[in-house]
């Protein structure tokens, strides 16, 4: 029987509190394409591509016509490409970024990650040659995402590559700054994030998979207005039951997807990933919780609350969930973190202290152009260390802007906002980032 209110219920999540499916990605793995002809590899991998996602866009544009449900990106993510190019003598991988341009642009999805190098406890062959190209593939593309993976739990944090992201990552600054938009340094990064920059299809994945990304901010703050002064315990539960009811949406829209083309249904990620539009912050559900400002005291215990109850309500909903799933706080992103900069109750230390509790960590923000690529290092360090001790997925995507000072303003455009430059401290780490070596896992990463 069909229920009448929880089909206007839906309409309305969908209408006025920007209910979405964020994106629909294909995973699909490189291993075959493997030659030690690195011409030959490109074209091997152009052609999978294009052949497994030809149809991708044309049926996420029809689902969405079809259910009135806002698909807003159509994505692919690949094994990534350390471990395809390392097969070929290749002194420099740029032709392997351009590539995968290349075929993204042919079948006219938003964006393909995957240029990607997984260094947790050293370097393999073509691990070195790709993070020393990131700066230069990622200035001469338009649609690819990187990222690097430099730390587990299990294995500890890998020093060198740590000192070496933050030269990289102020390298390319001086090309085109909007370059470090597209790349992500992680420790525990997950094998099905559907998301970018960060996405790539891990060796572990089916050979052709489809992962789904829900987002729904606007729709969690909504239902936490109906419980205005409750107790915690209730804010909890409402909003694992709103979790639950988009979490559900995801999976339909992903099942459907998968039949349609042919490929296996792989997990929905109930990430609430917010936008620069109104209403659809994370912050603001914080606040809605209690806070009068994000970044006030008390903002990591609400943070952590509801990272908890979207992660219990999308489990509850569904079998099939993985990526990050939990609550992102992107600056630049995020309407209402952006405030909080501006008003100063949102600084990057207290930023440190939530990315402990939530889904990924520092995020889109940008900091002075001048900052030391030895800062931005120990900014990635601290990050890693939080996710290897707390066996999560922490992350750093920061933004050196040249010319820019504390407080001015940067528009990064589209989805991606625009963001105040904000405080770095500017007491040196060098000394300890040039130790390099191995940071080892924690205790407790010991469970054979």
């Amino acid at each position: 029987m069909i229920d009448i209110q929880k089909i206007t219920e839906t309409s309305r999540m969908i209408s006025d509190q920007n209910l979405d499916v964020r994106t629909i990605t294909m995973g699909i793995s490189l291993l075959d394409c493997i030659d030690s002809d690195s011409d030959r590899a490109c074209q091997k991998i152009y052609d999978k591509i294009t052949t497994k996602a030809k149809d991708l866009v044309r049926v996420g544009n029809q689902i969405a016509m079809e259910y009135g449900i806002p698909v807003i990106n159509k994505r692919v993510t690949v094994t990534p490409i350390s471990l395809i190019a390392a097969a070929s003598q290749d002194k420099d991988y740029l032709k392997y970024a351009k590539t995968l341009d290349r075929a993204a642009k042919a079948i006219g999805i938003d964006f393909i990650g995957g240029y990607t190098a997984l260094v947790p406890k050293g370097y393999q062959a073509g691990d070195r040659t790709l993070i020393a190209s990131l700066p230069q593939a990622l200035a001469e593309t338009d649609v690819v995402c990187a990222s690097v993976n430099v730390g587990s739990t299990k294995t500890g944090i890998n020093m060198d590559a740590v000192a070496q992201m933050g030269q990289v990552i102020t390298e390319a600054a001086k090309l085109d700054y909007m370059t470090n938009a597209k790349m992500v340094v992680f420790c525990n990064a997950v094998e099905d994030n559907p998301f970018m920059a960060g996405g790539f299809h891990g060796v572990g994945e089916a050979d052709t998979v489809i992962n789904v990304g829900v987002s729904g901010p606007g729709v969690v703050k909504a239902a936490l207005q109906n419980v205005k002064g409750q107790p915690l315990d209730v804010v909890a539960e409402t909003i694992k039951q709103t979790a639950f009811k988009v979490t559900r949406m995801g999976q339909l829209v992903g099942t459907i997807a998968a039949e349609r083309l042919h490929v296996p249904f792989g997990i929905v990620d109930l990430s609430l990933a917010p936008t620069p539009a109104v209403g659809d912050s994370v912050a603001q559900i914080l606040e809605e919780i209690g806070l009068a400002q994000v970044g006030t005291h008390g903002t990591t215990a609400a943070l952590a609350m509801l990272n908890d109850a979207v992660k219990k309500g999308g489990i509850m909903a569904c079998s099939h969930v993985g990526g990050l799933s939990g609550a992102f706080i992107p600056v630049s992103e995020d309407a209402g973190m952006i405030a909080a900069v501006q008003a100063g109750t949102l600084n990057i230390e207290k930023l440190e202290a939530m990315t402990a509790v939530c889904s990924v960590g520092l995020d889109m923000i940008a900091i002075p152009g001048d900052t030391s690529a030895t800062t931005i290092s120990a900014m990635i360090a601290d990050e890693a260390a939080i996710g290897m001790v707390n066996n999560k997925t922490t992350a750093v995507r920061v933004i050196p802007v040249p010319g820019k000072k504390v407080g001015e303003m940067v528009e990064f455009g589209g989805l991606l906002g625009y963001a105040p430059i904000m405080q770095v401290n500017e007491s040196s780490s060098a000394a300890m980032i040039e130790r390099g070596g191995l940071i080892p896992a924690p205790i407790h990463s010991f469970k054979n």
